[in-house]
């Protein structure tokens, strides 16, 4: 078993996105389509460019956030967490189904093509870009070349069984 350790850049609009600089100002996210070129499987879904998580202070932090309040003359509780935000792990990305995962795993990175369909400003319509473009490839439906197996957790393959 090996591990895909260099990943195919990422194409937009049939140019390399290889940093945050080649996003324009205000994505939010994308969606996206990875190609399995040996077995011809396609994959759609959706990637936010950044993580937001809230981080539980220690005691040292959250000591200096009291004073820091307290000099500004700030009252009320102390908050226990501050938001973090980091990059998320995008470029190494390619969806998070488990037959994707497995052909990642077993694979070797001229194995894919990974393509950003359409960038998206807010994650509201990142949903619901990502369940426009599920629909109109008809991922779910018999025949497909897609190994999505559902849309939006509502939706499923099965579900075209006879």
């Amino acid at each position: 078993m090996s591990v895909i350790k260099t990943h195919p850049a990422w194409t937009y609009q049939e140019k390399p996105v290889n940093s945050l600089e080649d996003f324009p100002k205000g994505t939010y996210g994308f969606i996206y389509e990875v190609l399995h070129k040996v077995s011809g499987m396609k994959y759609i879904g959706k990637k936010v460019l950044f993580f937001e998580r809230n981080k539980v202070l220690g005691k040292r932090a959250l000591e200096e956030l009291k004073q820091e309040r307290k000099d500004k003359g700030l009252r009320g509780r102390t908050p226990l967490k501050k938001k973090v935000i980091s990059e998320s792990d995008w470029k190494t990305y390619y969806g998070s189904q488990n037959e994707i995962k497995e052909l990642v795993t077993n694979g070797q990175p001229e194995d894919f093509t990974r393509t950003i369909l359409q960038l998206v400003p807010k994650k509201k319509l990142l949903t619901y870009y990502e369940n426009k473009w599920l629909f109109s490839k008809e991922v779910i439906e018999p025949g497909s070349k897609y190994l999505n197996n559902s849309v939006e957790g509502r939706y499923f393959r099965k579900d075209f069984e006879v």
